[in-house]
């Protein structure tokens, strides 16, 4: 949305981003934007609250008077609440590999029964469920301070293999998952926050942050507001 600003913008029309992800606003820089700490999806805040959603709104529009850049914040902010994904996660097999290695090849037979089941996957943008241990395996290197010039990344592109590696974890989860159904935002805080995997990709994301790797080539591999 805030390319598609420019680009009106460009064309005389006068634009508010109402951005979700501050981050991504600061660098792209439009001229006007609200930024709305809410759960992604929901950019007006409350669901069903008409009162709420109007006065986002209008404190959004109120910045058209605006010559920009300027960037305010709405002053409440709305916490998601969802069911978490609890999920019990194989035990270590093999101590002389990364933890997340190890992890990925532990849950290959819910991947496959999950495959089996849904006769779909996401995975395989780039690489495919067998790639899966290499890819976390070059992640944990970067993380460790290799260089992402020296260590290769089956599929190259960080941005999809990251893509292709959540895809594994959450159809494995949905064998081995107990408990209601949880939405999106409480599959993406299970990879992050409790698998070695999410760790990893974490970590090595801010290792080619801190070795100067281009923007997009370790931005997009998570979610902004991580």
């Amino acid at each position: 949305m805030c390319t598609l600003a420019h680009v009106l913008e460009a064309a005389g029309l006068s634009t508010v981003v109402f951005a979700s992800m501050r981050e991504v606003a600061e660098k792209m820089s439009p001229p006007r934007v609200l930024y709305c700490e809410f759960p992604l999806g929901r950019p007006l805040g409350k669901p069903l609250d008409a009162a709420f959603q109007r006065e986002v709104l209008a404190r959004g529009l109120a910045l058209l008077a605006a010559n920009g850049p300027v960037l305010e914040t709405h002053p409440e902010v709305i916490e998601a609440q969802e069911a978490p994904l609890v999920c019990a996660m194989p035990p270590r097999f093999d101590p002389d590999v990364p933890p997340a290695v190890d992890e990925a090849r532990g849950l290959r037979a819910a991947y496959d029964r999950a495959l089996a089941a849904r006769g779909v996957t996401g995975v395989g943008r780039v690489i495919d469920a067998d790639a899966v241990p290499a890819a976390l395996e070059a992640l944990h290197r970067w993380a460790r301070g290799a260089s992402w010039k020296d260590v290769a990344l089956p599929g190259k592109n960080t941005v999809a293999v990251a893509h292709d590696i959540r895809s594994y974890y959450e159809e494995a989860a949905t064998e081995l998952a107990t408990g209601p159904t949880p939405g999106g935002g409480a599959a993406e805080a299970w990879f992050f926050d409790t698998t070695e995997a999410g760790r990893t990709m974490l970590a090595a994301r801010k290792a080619l942050q801190d070795q100067g790797a281009p923007f997009p080539f370790w931005f997009y591999m998570a979610p902004a507001h991580r």
